[in-house]
């Protein structure tokens, strides 16, 4: 398996976590605490959404990749395109996906 994806998995359940902890009373009454996870929610909530992006990215590249096998030119057409546009997107999302799992 991917290990920049495994990362990112291993970050869903805090992010799942950190969700709900801002929403507990308890929490919210104490505002250090509160304030840091909600910045820290913040910042898993954009590695969440580059995790999807990647994840849909690696996804479609399969499926373009499968559809080149197709009889039909037009189509196999269409999914070299669509392969080579994800090609350029992924190490990007990658890059992108490394300066968020730095430490601020």
């Amino acid at each position: 398996m991917n290990t920049l994806l495994e990362k990112l998995d291993n970050l869903l359940p805090r992010y799942e976590e950190v969700g709900l902890l801002i929403t507990d009373p308890n929490v919210i009454g104490d505002r250090h605490r509160y304030v840091r996870l909600t910045k820290e929610y913040k910042e898993l909530g954009e590695l969440m959404q580059a995790r999807k992006e990647y994840t849909d990215c690696l996804n479609g590249l399969d499926e373009a990749k499968a559809m080149m096998g197709e009889s039909d030119p037009e189509m196999r057409e269409m999914a070299r395109e669509e392969a080579d546009k994800l090609e350029k997107r992924i190490p990007q999302l990658e890059e992108a996906i490394k300066l968020l799992l730095i430490p601020a």
